[in-house]
């Protein structure tokens, strides 16, 4: 197995200033899953989803080439829900409704196939689960951790530990902050990477990527939208590409990472585009290579004469 990610599928139910959607199918690893099968073929989802998950859905991720052998039915319950809304400045987000359901007991525990995973994702979950999964797999080449606001604030040892295992953490720049208790994000990168990863992505939405390594700060824009319809999901999705062009490289220097950061870029501006995953499910490999080479566009400086 090529990537392994462990997380959540959920039903979501999302109002933007530009709709609404009840019911849309939503998690960490639906999201992260359908935008890394573009670049490899193995891809497995461990999950649990309740007697309510839409059979639509399950033939949705299954067809986009997602293997579900990791996906449980609960049949005692009902999906992992969530609703939110968004305002006019979409970094900015309001909770309505989080209904764990069949996640409150959720327990995964990897098929055999998934525990020889090169590349292990880890979804944002408590980090004593995160462990347990880790438990389980065998030797892999790189593992990707997520976390969350509540886990650092309620489960600060166990995340520590957590990250004492992984080689890359992934979080946003408000978390980046709370982890270290540091405002300024470069100290803060450095506070966290000596917790034990390695590789650190701090993502700051509108405002791109930075990406933190022993040699290096690499810093990804974000690319310019005008049809933005929901940012649910988005930072998934680029842990999805992230994982997926890494898996398909097989290197994980300083040059394979920063293009990781730029696929996992890519990857996020389509998610954005519709609701859902809407948009991760019809992409093609020159669309991904266009928005790709519009990133190095963006971001290109060109020869600095001096005067």
């Amino acid at each position: 197995m090529d990537i392994v990610a462990v997380g959540t599928v959920a039903l979501d139910s999302i109002e933007t200033p530009f709709g609404a959607r009840d019911g849309v199918l939503g998690g960490s690893a639906t999201y992260l899953t359908m935008a890394a099968r573009y670049f490899v073929d193995e891809v497995g989802l461990v999950a649990v989803v309740g007697r309510d998950f839409p059979t639509p859905y399950m033939e949705r991720l299954r067809d986009s080439g997602v293997d579900l052998l990791g996906l449980t039915t609960d049949e005692d319950g009902d999906t992992f829900a969530w609703k939110g809304r968004y305002r006019y400045d979409l970094n900015d987000r309001d909770t309505l409704a989080t209904d764990l359901n069949v996640l409150a007991t959720f327990d995964p525990v990897l098929p055999p196939a998934y525990q020889k995973a090169r590349i292990v994702c880890l979804g944002n979950l408590d980090p004593a689960i995160q462990q347990r999964v880790l438990d389980q797999v065998e030797a892999p080449e790189f593992v990707i951790l997520d976390t969350m606001n509540f886990w650092i604030d309620h489960t600060p040892e166990a995340l520590v530990e957590a990250l004492g295992r992984v080689d890359c953490l992934i979080i946003n720049d408000a978390e980046a902050r709370q982890l270290a208790d540091e405002p300024n994000l470069i100290r803060a990168a450095s506070q966290i990477r000596a917790m034990g990863p390695d590789v650190l992505v701090i993502k700051k939405g509108e405002h791109g990527a930075l990406l933190f390594t022993e040699e290096t700060v690499f810093s990804a824009p974000a690319y310019p939208l005008e049809d933005i319809e929901d940012p649910t999901g988005a930072g998934d999705t680029f842990a999805g590409g992230f994982a997926g062009y890494l898996a398909s490289v097989g290197t994980y220097n300083v040059d394979g990472l920063k293009r990781a950061v730029v696929f996992g870029s890519a990857m996020a501006s389509f998610c954005v585009q519709r609701f859902g995953p809407e948009h991760l499910q019809d992409l093609t490999e020159e669309a991904i290579r266009d928005r790709v080479e519009a990133f190095r566009a963006l971001s290109a400086v060109p020869e600095l004469v001096l005067p």
